[in-house]
C-alpha cells in the first residue's frame, strides 16, 4: 500500500502506523543520500516555515533550519510572539496558517502543539514537549539502521535511566511500532506511565516487539544498543538532588558496556550530555555534589562505541523527511 503524507501533522509516534514510520525513514535514508552527492530535491521551494521554541534548542533549530534551507524553504525563528500572553493558542495557530506552510513547535506542554495542529490547518511538527520526542526516536532508528546489518525488528535497545520522561515514553512507543526488543533500566517509580505502558504492549503483540523494565543491570544483557539521557529535563532544575540519588545506580559506564555482553554494542544519547566539567551546568553540579560525569561516563562517551554525532546529524535527515513528507512536493519511491 502507497503511503501518502501530505498535509499530516507530526505530533506523536503513536499517530503513525509502522509502514508510515518505514516511509519517513527510508525517505530519510534517500534525502540523506542525495545530500552527501549534493543532490537538492528542492522540495520545499517557496514554502515558509516558523519555528516556534519555549525551550532552548541546539540541534532541533538547527537541524529545522537547515533541513529547510537545503530544500529551498523560508524559515522564521519565531521567539518574541504574543503567543499565550496576549493572544491565544488557537487564535496565534489561525494567524500563523494563514502565512506559513509548517509550524514547528518546542516547549512543555503537549497540549500546546496538539492545539496549533487542530487550529492552524497546516501540518505541525513536535520537535520536543514534556511527553513526546518522536523527531528524535526517527533519527534514533536511522542511526541503529546504519549501525547494524540487521532489521530493526532484531534490535535490542535498552534505555538507562528516567524511563517516563519524554524520552523513554517516545521510545517505548517507537520500539513497540517497529518491532524492537525495548528494556528500561530504571528505578520502579520511574518507570513509564501504566495506561501508554498497557497500550503498547498491545501493539507489541501484533508487531513482535518485547517491553520489558527492570531495576537489574541484568536487562541490559544481550543489547545491541544503550540508551541514555540527561538526570534532569528542561525546567525540573530543582530537581538535581532527587534525581542524582535515584540515578546514580544506572549511569552508563564501561561495566555496563561489558555487560551487554555484545562488542559492538553502540551508545546513543539525545543530547546534551553531562559527561565532563566543561560546561557551566557540570561545574555547578560538581560543586554541589562532587560528580565529574553523571548520566554517562566520559569514557564511555568518547568510546568506539558511541556513535552520538551520528545521532545528531540524524536529526537534520530525519527532520528534513518529515517536512518532505507531510508539506513538499517529493515522493520517495515505493516498490
Amino acid at each position: 500500500m502507497s503511503v501518502n503524507l501530505k498535509g499530516r501533522s507530526f505530533l506523536t509516534l503513536r499517530d503513525y502506523s509502522p509502514e508510515e514510520i518505514r516511509y519517513l525513514l527510508d525517505l530519510a535514508h534517500d534525502l540523506k543520500a542525495k545530500k552527501k552527492t549534493g543532490i537538492r530535491t528542492m522540495a520545499l521551494d517557496g514554502k515558509n516555515i516558523v519555528l516556534l521554541f519555549e525551550k532552548t534548542s541546539t540541534r532541533t533549530r538547527c537541524s529545522f533550519e537547515v533541513a529547510c534551507f537545503d530544500e529551498g524553504a523560508h524559515v522564521t525563528f519565531l521567539t518574541n510572539s504574543q503567543i499565550g500572553k496576549k493572544e491565544s493558542i488557537e487564535d496565534t495557530a489561525k494567524v500563523l496558517g494563514r502565512f506559513y506552510d509548517g509550524i514547528e513547535f518546542r516547549g512543555f506542554k503537549q497540549e500546546t502543539v496538539e492545539a496549533l495542529a487542530k487550529h492552524s490547518g497546516i501540518p505541525v511538527w513536535n520537535g520536543l514537549t514534556d511527553m513526546y520526542h518522536p523527531t528524535q526516536i526517527l533519527a534514533d532508528f536511522l542511526t541503529i539502521e546504519e549501525h547494524f546489518d540487521k532489521p530493526l525488528n532484531q534490535i535490542k535497545l535498552v534505555y538507562c535511566g528516567d524511563a517516563r520522561n519524554n524520552m523513554g515514553n517516545s521510545l517505548m512507543i517507537g520500539s513497540a511500532k517497529m518491532g524492537l526488543s525495548f528494556g528500561a533500566f530504571s528505578p520502579k517509580e520511574l518507570w513509564p506511565d501504566e495506561a501508554l505502558t498497557a497500550e503498547m504492549r498491545k501493539l507489541a503483540e501484533t508487531t513482535g516487539a518485547k517491553i520489558e523494565f527492570s531495576s537489574d543491570m541484568s536487562i541490559v544483557e544481550g543489547a545491541d544498543a544503550l540508551y541514555t539521557d540527561v538526570w534532569v529535563s528542561m525546567g525540573e532544575e530543582d530537581k538535581f538532588a532527587e534525581r542524582i540519588e535515584q540515578l546514580s545506580p544506572y549511569q552508563v559506564t564501561m561495566d555496563m558496556i561489558k555487560r551487554t555482553g555484545n562488542p559492538d554494542v553502540i551508545f546513543l544519547h539525545c543530547l546534551p550530555a553531562f559527561h565532563d566539567l566543561e560546561t557551566s551546568t557540570g561545574r555547578e553540579i560538581y560543586e554541589k555534589f562532587g560528580l565529574s560525569e553523571m548520566e554517562v561516563t566520559d569514557e564511555v562517551f568518547r568510546s568506539k562505541h558511541s556513535v552520538v554525532f551520528d545521532e545528531a546529524e540524524n536529526r537534520m535527515h530525519t527532520i528534513k523527511a518529515v517536512m518532505v513528507a507531510t508539506a513538499g512536493n517529493y515522493e520517495l519511491k515505493q516498490g
